[in-house]
Parts: C-alpha cells; structure tokens; sequence
C-alpha cells in the first residue's frame, strides 16, 4: 500500500481508540479464533461460512466435521476393541458423509 494511504488508516485508528469507538467491542480481550482450517479456502467462503456460523446456520459439512471430532475423541477414549470398533465404523460414516458434502457445496459454488 501507499504510505500516505497508510497514513491515513493509522490516524483514523488511533482518532477511533481516542474518542473510544472501539471499547466493548464483542470479544475484546479475548483471543483471537483459531481458522487455521480455514487457511486453504477462498476469501469469499471463509466469510459466507463465518456469517452463517454466527447467524447459526451451518452448511452440513460443517455438522459432520464437529461430529467427526467428536467420534475420533470417543475412538481414542474407548477401552475395549468392540468400542473401537465401533467407534471407527462411525468414524469411516462420518468422513464418507463430511466428503459427499464438500463435494456438493463445490459443485454447487461452482462457475
């Protein structure tokens, strides 16, 4: 960018700290959310996802991941090999599933 562009992005920053626009904003304070799953995704999915994440209208895929996750803590937990067992044909499910469905919102985004 042009320095005298950022220039200006800095003064209207610290104009906005000064005259205290940005005290209690939503999360301050708080870390950072981890989107590091995110990284390989296009700008404009990333932001259609995180809108519909807050608005609380996730795309299927992402109810299989969360699922997902929760069945790779429930393999590693189990004591028994029928557990395991179990828990690993759910596991092959749920990935065949979350893949079906990266699939078809691909398709669909698709030009």
């Amino acid at each position: 960018m042009d320095r005298s562009f950022n220039g200006l992005i800095e003064r209207q920053i610290r104009k906005a700290i000064a005259e205290g626009q940005l005290d209690r904003l939503e999360g301050a304070g708080k870390p950072l959310p981890d989107r590091s799953g995110m990284a390989h995704v296009d700008m404009a999915t990333q932001v259609a996802s995180r809108i519909m994440a807050e608005a609380g209208a996730l795309p299927e895929e992402f109810k299989f991941k969360k699922l997902l996750e929760a069945a790779k803590e429930t393999w590693r937990a189990a004591d028994t090999d029928e557990e395991r067992h179990v828990a690993m044909a759910l596991i092959a499910d749920l990935e065949q599933r979350y893949a079906i469905a990266v699939e078809a919102r691909r398709k669909f985004m698709a030009p």
